[in-house]
């Protein structure tokens, strides 16, 4: 049975301030306190796992023993299937030090151009989520999300980060940087991973 959380802060343990937004917004209606890890000084610990829920259980568990907290923790990104996986856990990585998607998105573009061109076109994409809740004494709660679709070119809408910009969810002919957040909330995958949080943590 997943442990239940009984009340009190959580740390979002994330520098990305359009996931801490994203993931308060989400989290809004059940009550839970939370606090940025960026307001209590909290350093990013090296992802050095090999899947998504491996560096959100790194996230997650590192800030809450630092800060004594609950914490909640998001590894997320983009898998394009042409690309064999990649950007993948790699997805902010790709975006360099000074997290620049533009730049990240045209790398994007390049090599799916490469890949077309030695024989392996295609678009098809997807966003994975993993969210981990963390206790200070080592427990956790890891959930996945993941929403298909395939990636576009050029980048339209303004109203997302990271690589919203390109993706289109299968069902939908807008990009994600192009939903209203109402919109994206009801299909993203860290929605979709966050009810699987909720239902087991909050609600169960």
């Amino acid at each position: 049975m997943s442990r239940r959380f009984e009340g009190g802060k959580i740390v979002i343990a994330s520098h990305n301030q359009g996931k801490v937004k994203e993931i308060a917004d989400l989290l809004a209606p059940y009550g839970a306190d939370l606090v940025p890890a960026s307001e209590l000084g909290l350093p990013e610990p090296e992802e050095t796992g090999q899947t998504f829920a491996e560096n959100s259980e790194i996230k997650a568990l590192g800030a809450a023993r630092e800060a004594g907290l609950a914490a909640l923790a998001d590894d997320s990104g983009l898998v394009v299937a042409a690309l064999d996986g990649a950007p993948g856990i790699h997805s902010a990585r790709w975006a360099g030090p000074n997290k620049d998607f533009a730049a990240a998105m045209n790398r994007i573009e390049e090599a799916l151009s490469e890949s077309a061109a030695a024989g392996r076109p295609g678009r098809q994409a997807h966003f994975t989520c993993a969210l981990t809740l963390a206790w200070p004494d080592g427990h956790v709660e890891t959930f996945e999300g993941h929403v298909h679709g395939r990636l576009v070119w050029p980048p339209r809408g303004g109203k997302g980060f990271g690589y919203d910009p390109i993706f289109v969810a299968h069902g939908h002919d807008i990009t994600f940087a192009e939903m209203g957040l109402e919109a994206k909330h009801a299909i993203s995958h860290r929605a979709e991973a966050l009810k699987r949080l909720v239902a087991a943590c909050f609600e169960g």
